[in-house]
């Protein structure tokens, strides 16, 4: 099974994606668990499935699954379809249309993670007719939590227990075989001089944007304007608002966008704001995403550490930003927290430490996964890969990310103009149905 073999599924493919792009599967309180954009796009899944002869089963709406096979033993595969945020006036198109433009298919959720998704579903349809030699059964579970946590997959858990092996359609090829340990926390202290600040959309992205209301007469125009100018960040100032534009990234890979709030912070600091937060910002943060200035600038083998600002904001007299670091995959959280909470001096609170995932080389199911890339490919240049992003593998046990960025392009994934191509979406699916068949014989 090669790519091309997938082509006569293609429209099909292109057909299904664009239904599930089509809800706004943002979190969203209005209705439990997730929102009701979340329960549609969900529905909406599992009714493609229920088209193409599979069964299906909703579990609460927290997550829903697609099965075909029989026997005790369960392959699963997990990707998730809700999504993040959307700043619609900043897309160069409908973030919940799929548009086609050459060889790219734009729309929220197209690359992270119903693409992916979609990709799946169609390796088991390819997979039909070898169902009845299937001693294994194979699922492919749609959660609807994984952008802002994992409850749906704690869900399944709790209601299924863990699946025997499988793979997350939700990282990079040739394959994830570890994911940095993660922490979460908050960077808080007291402002003079910041009348407002606001800036990012959700703490697992680098802040696009950064809003500050602070009066003029309290730094140096032509000195911030030089220090914007000099790292080519833009700007505007009205009045005593000045909004400053980054670029948006995933947490994991911070250096692949420009963060607003750092900016905006250094930016003041090197103007001559003499305040509170803003020194304090200086000394911990400035513009590095490695953790040095706050005292973890660690790394391994496998990689660095990262560690982003995602979201700032102010109340009362209080500047309140969130922490999301991402640490090698050799170290514990502890090793992270402690020295953390230490050079913080009180103004660095955490709230989670998550430890690393970590598979040797030479397990089954990694020497599974990454038969499956290279027969389709033919790539043995690339080698399975640490990653700092957290896919539901933390989650679930016995599975790792397989797929789904080839590493062609940025897919701008939590980002303006997301999109997928269609080679990797041939590809994908390739990928996963040789996937499923080599995970079946271990």
């Amino acid at each position: 099974m090669k790519k091309e073999d997938v082509k006569p599924y293609l429209q099909d493919i292109i057909n299904d994606l664009s239904t599930l792009v089509s809800y706004p599967s943002v979190y969203s309180d209005d209705v439990p668990p997730f929102g009701q954009e979340n329960i549609n796009c969900l529905n909406a899944a599992l009714k493609l499935a229920e088209g193409y002869g599979f069964k299906t089963v909703n579990l609460d709406n927290y997550c829903g699954y697609v099965e075909m096979g029989q026997g005790e033993e369960i392959v699963g595969i997990l990707a998730h379809l809700d999504v993040v945020p959307v700043s619609k006036d900043t897309w160069s198109t409908d973030p919940f249309k799929v548009t086609q433009i050459g060889d790219r298919l734009y729309g929220r959720g197209t690359s992270d993670d119903k693409g992916a998704g979609v990709c799946a579903l169609t390796a088991l349809r390819m997979l039909k007719d070898l169902e009845p030699t299937f001693k294994k059964r194979v699922r492919l579970i749609w959660g609807c939590n994984e952008e802002s946590g994992s409850r749906g997959v704690e869900h399944y858990i709790e209601k299924l227990g863990y699946v025997d092996c499988g793979f997350t359609p939700d990282g990079e090829f040739p394959l994830v075989f570890g994911e940095k340990g993660m922490v979460f926390g908050r960077l808080h202290g007291k402002t003079q001089k910041i009348l407002d600040i606001k800036g990012g959309t959700v703490s697992n992205a680098v802040a696009a944007r950064c809003d500050v209301t602070v009066d003029p007469d309290n730094y140096d125009f032509e000195k911030l304007q030089h220090f914007f100018d000099e790292h080519n960040i833009s700007f505007e100032l009205q009045g005593n608002k000045l909004t400053v534009f980054g670029a948006a990234a995933h947490a994991s890979l911070p250096e692949q966008g420009k963060n607003a709030i750092s900016y905006a912070l250094e930016g003041l600091y090197q103007a001559g704001l003499d305040d509170e937060f803003v020194n304090l910002y200086h000394q911990l943060v400035a513009l590095d995403y490695n953790g040095n200035n706050a005292g973890v600038g660690f790394e391994d083998d496998y990689g660095k550490l990262t560690f982003n600002i995602g979201l700032v904001s102010k109340e009362n007299d209080e500047i309140s930003c969130t922490i999301d670091i991402r640490f090698p995959v050799t170290m514990k959280h502890e090793q992270i927290t402690e020295p953390l909470a230490a050079h913080g001096n009180g103004h660095i609170e955490i709230e989670e430490g998550i430890d690393p995932l970590f598979f040797p080389l030479d397990h089954p199911m990694i020497k599974a996964l990454y038969k499956a890339y290279v027969d389709v490919t033919g790539d043995t240049e690339h080698k399975p890969l640490a990653i700092g992003g957290g896919t539901y593998a933390k989650d679930m046990h016995n599975i790792v990310a397989f797929g789904c960025d080839d590493g062609k392009f940025n897919y701008r994934i939590h980002d303006d103009d997301e999109f997928v191509t269609i080679d990797s979406l041939l590809m994908q699916t390739a990928c996963y149905y040789h996937a499923v068949l080599n995970l079946l014989e271990i």
